[in-house]
């Protein structure tokens, strides 16, 4: 099957080796993957900010550059959420488009949510010795019901150890616009979630989406805590977080 991978922005610009380890992931489950060169953004930052006609021309952008896969891919809870769940009510004044954009809905996964419920990969490529804790990013859990999934492939890593956190179901504080305009707010709920993870006393926090990672991550190094990693769920599973893969072989380039 013909895979298109929705990179997305924050991994684009903050995290290039999460889309990698995307490919890898995909490419171990038997699919051809296609990285549009094109895309840019999915209109998430638009929508939410209440600028529906940018988020609108995004929607679109996004419609005609992934409308011709099989499947649409995103390491991602929040954007593959946006397509999923927003997209049908933004465009809903264009019946012709609406039909095209259910059936891109119906094509629409997480990466977890795909790789155990589409492909049903039953070995990932990554290695992993330690004690990881799993954040429920808010977008992935609460529009996608991604909870079991990335649990399942975890539980398939020789010598991983997951150990759940109080409250991993909470949100982080992040919520995109969120932090910037209440950061007071945010701050707390970050704090909270992060006094958890030291509870938890796993050696790393394991989480879908790079909102939730980039909020955590800050708010862990300002408590002055530098050991405990924080790593996207498909690094750990492909075997790009600082661990090893059972293959030597590297992923091949995105296909274009």
């Amino acid at each position: 099957m013909r895979v298109f991978l929705l990179v997305t922005c924050l991994v684009d610009l903050m995290r290039p080796r999460i889309g990698f380890a995307a490919i890898r992931l995909l490419e171990a489950a038997g699919c051809e993957v296609v990285v549009p060169p094109t895309q840019t953004c999915c209109g998430q930052p638009g929508y939410n900010s209440g600028d529906r006609a940018t988020a609108q021309v995004l929607a679109r952008k996004v419609l005609d550059e992934f409308e011709v896969c099989d499947y649409v891919v995103a390491p991602s809870g929040s954007c593959a959420g946006m397509i999923r769940t927003h997209y049908p009510e933004l465009l809903h004044d264009d019946p012709v488009t609406l039909k095209r954009v259910n059936r891109l809905c119906d094509r629409t996964y997480e990466l977890t949510d795909f790789l155990v419920n589409v492909v049903k990969l039953d070995r990932v490529p990554g290695l992993f010795n330690g004690t990881v804790t799993y954040h429920d990013s808010c977008s992935g859990l609460r529009e996608l019901g991604v909870k079991a999934q990335p649990r399942a492939l975890l539980a398939k890593m020789p010598g991983l150890t997951l150990r759940e956190m109080e409250e991993a179901e909470t949100c982080c504080g992040f919520g995109g616009a969120f932090a910037v305009k209440f950061g007071e707010i945010s701050t707390h709920i970050a704090e909270r979630k992060c006094a958890n993870i030291a509870t938890c006393g796993a050696d790393a926090v394991v989480l879908g989406d790079l909102g939730c990672m980039l909020n955590i991550e800050g708010r862990l190094r300002r408590r002055g805590d530098t050991k405990t990693k924080v790593l996207h769920v498909a690094e750990v599973l492909a075997g790009e977080a600082g661990g090893e893969r059972r293959e030597e072989s590297a992923p091949e380039a995105p296909v274009s």
